[in-house]
């Protein structure tokens, strides 16, 4: 009994958790992304696996290869993530394109993600899928192994430094029997601006990255954007909804009237960090708002639509909105946060998912909703359910000391009574105290 109490004493609880240099990180990359090399050459290409995050970098003009190994059933989607250095300078065209390739060159798919007019380093990303069916070419179609090629483009005059990649490979679950059998894009749906929202604006402070982003649901949220900073939002979008989103940037007290084009930067991308749509805002220090344009709502035959503002949103999952304040700002109008008003909205009631077993990522769950309403991120929620198991674990051992150090006292009190000796509890000494004669 003893051995087992001085076991439970010693044990020490170990959390899960990874270092970080002080200060928070300009974009917080997923602390269990694999490090992976790109090869410039596609047949030393590492070999990306399905559901997991790496991290990687690319050069100026480079072009790297990486690999999937995919089934002649399965859609898949490989996403890019473009992290420029903080405090970089970016040019008009820069950015990077992502394709997915038979090991012949034949190209499934490719996407391209650019800076824009702001020529505002920021995140970007962008996706490339092999998808079976209507519309793919069927080369694309077989099992066995396909080059993802990330190709950059950076004029001279943008900065040299490499870019940071983070990458992600995730693969579409299979249709129920007699799934979706539509074979062409909706041509009519809802595509007038919502009225505003009558609600009262509450504070929600936005993360650095799609890993931390912070969760939203409809409603105004009110945070504040330094120039040349992102904020990352997420919102729960479920099939056959709908989601508007807009940004608004505050006056600012300084006597200035220097007209910024471009100054803020609103992205929405999609759950498996394909990009939608974005917008922008010009600022004269004056208040300024912008709003995406209505979208269709989330539908599996979305993908069927050429434009991309349309087969993007060919899932539901988490949307991610990322608002970027632009450098320039900071010459005219210092370098204080500005004040930001996010407005959300997400329409129609959620139907039912067209996916047999288990949605993975492509899903709103009963723990979206709530992260939504309590505006936890991810990380946030996985360190609140880690301490409550151990907070668990805590109140499960001290009641286990307690009862074995009950049983210990009955223990030797019997052991004392049948040797006809006195109660050895009683005649402990006090704690810290000298010990008794004979002791």
């Amino acid at each position: 009994m003893l051995a087992a109490l001085a076991a439970m004493c010693a044990t020490v609880v170990v959390l899960p958790g990874h270092a970080y240099a002080a200060g928070p990180p300009a974009y917080a990359f997923d602390p269990d992304a694999k490090n992976v090399q790109g090869a410039e050459l596609n047949a030393e290409a590492s070999v990306l696996q399905p559901g997991a995050v790496y991290r990687s970098s690319i050069e100026p003009g480079e072009k790297l290869y990486y690999r999937v190994k995919l089934d002649s059933l399965t859609d898949a989607y490989v996403s890019a993530v473009a992290v420029p250095k903080s405090g970089g300078s970016v040019a008009y065209g820069d950015g990077i394109t992502i394709s997915i390739r038979t090991l012949n060159d034949s190209r499934c798919s490719s996407n391209q993600a650019t800076f824009g007019s702001g020529e505002t380093p920021r995140p970007i990303a962008a996706y490339a899928h092999r998808t079976i069916g209507k519309g793919t070419s069927t080369t694309c179609e077989d099992a066995g192994p396909y080059d993802v090629l990330v190709e950059r483009e950076s004029k001279p005059t943008s900065s040299p430094e490499a870019w940071n990649l983070e990458l992600r490979f995730v693969e579409e679950p299979a249709l129920k029997s007699g799934g979706p059998t539509e074979t062409t894009a909706p041509k009519d749906w809802p595509s007038a601006t919502p009225a505003p929202l009558d609600v009262e604006a509450q504070k929600r402070t936005g993360g650095s990255s799609y890993y931390d982003a912070t969760s939203l649901r409809a409603g105004e949220w009110i945070d504040e954007i330094a120039p040349g900073q992102t904020r990352f939002y997420r919102v729960p979008v479920d099939w056959g909804q709908q989601i508007y989103a807009s940004a608004a940037l505050s006056n600012t007290t300084v006597d200035a009237t220097e007209f910024i084009g471009n100054a803020l930067t609103l992205s929405l991308d999609n759950p498996a960090q394909g990009h939608v749509t974005d917008t922008s805002l010009s600022y004269s220090g004056k208040s300024a708002t912008t709003a995406l344009k209505p979208l269709p709502p989330v539908a599996y035959r979305n993908r069927y639509d050429y434009s991309s503002r349309v087969s993007t949103l060919r899932f539901a999952g988490w949307y991610y909105l990322s608002v970027t304040l632009s450098p320039k700002v900071a010459e005219s109008y210092g370098k204080n946060p500005i004040v930001l008003t996010m407005s959300v909205q997400v329409n129609n009631e959620a139907g039912d998912s067209p996916y047999d077993g288990d949605p993975g990522i492509f899903a709103v769950t009963e723990k979206d909703k709530e992260l939504a309403q309590s505006g936890d991120s991810a990380p946030k929620a996985a360190k609140s359910a880690t301490m409550q198991v151990v907070a668990a674990g805590a109140l499960g051992t001290g009641t286990v000391l307690v009862l074995g150090l009950g049983a210990w006292t009955l223990l030797a009190r019997r052991r004392a009574a049948a040797a006809g000796g006195p109660d050895p509890v009683q005649q402990q000494p006090p704690f810290g105290g000298p010990p008794q004669q004979g002791w």
